[in-house]
């Protein structure tokens, strides 16, 4: 019964710290890069060649992606390589599983976001946006079907590519910020 009492207390957490204050400044750089960046992947995806009735180009996934960019910058999963291989690997898993497992849905969803997250971890590139964009692929309208493996390029990378650039502009406009980190 000892390890069952171990294992319950783990649920308490494991420390009092809170999160660190947040200037009103470094508030107003997050809201305008992510203003930015997502104004600009939808503003790419009204270029496109496709008729994209959904703007597709713009995926939920990149909504979270500008939280960590425009969030915090330094955090290891908002870098850059992070962020392009991140959702470039788990478009491809999301792809390549929805083929594979062509309608069951549930067992197709959950095994692209595990192998989305295991090939992360293999090239050290989490991005935590990558799992939903595994589960896009995967659950995604007939329109993201079809486009098979070029969901991967367009619009996961290059829509990944536009909110990278808008980080590099943006987050280096702050005095108190410096994006990226480290390329690779």
């Amino acid at each position: 019964m000892d390890w069952m009492r171990t294992y319950l207390n783990k649920f308490r957490g494991g420390g009092t710290t809170l999160p660190p204050v947040i200037s009103f400044s470094e508030i107003l750089w997050s809201a305008m890069g992510s203003f930015l960046g997502i104004l600009a992947v939808y503003e790419a995806g009204l270029y496109k060649a496709l008729p994209l009735t959904d703007h597709l180009f713009l995926v939920g996934s990149f909504g979270a992606s500008a939280i960590l960019i425009f969030g915090v910058p330094q955090s290891l999963y908002s870098q850059p390589r992070n962020l392009l291989l991140g959702h470039v690997l788990s478009a491809f898993v999301g792809v390549s599983c929805s083929f594979l497992l062509d309608g069951q849905a549930a067992l197709a969803a959950a095994l692209a976001v595990s192998l989305a997250l295991v090939l992360m971890h293999l090239s050290k590139s989490l991005h935590p946006p990558g799992g939903a964009t595994a589960l896009i692929a995967v659950i995604g309208s007939d329109e993201i079907h079809q486009l098979s493996y070029w969901f991967v390029l367009s619009p996961i990378l290059s829509g990944a590519l536009i909110l990278l650039l808008v980080a590099l502009l943006v987050n280096n406009l702050s005095p108190l910020r410096r994006y990226p980190d480290y390329w690779y």
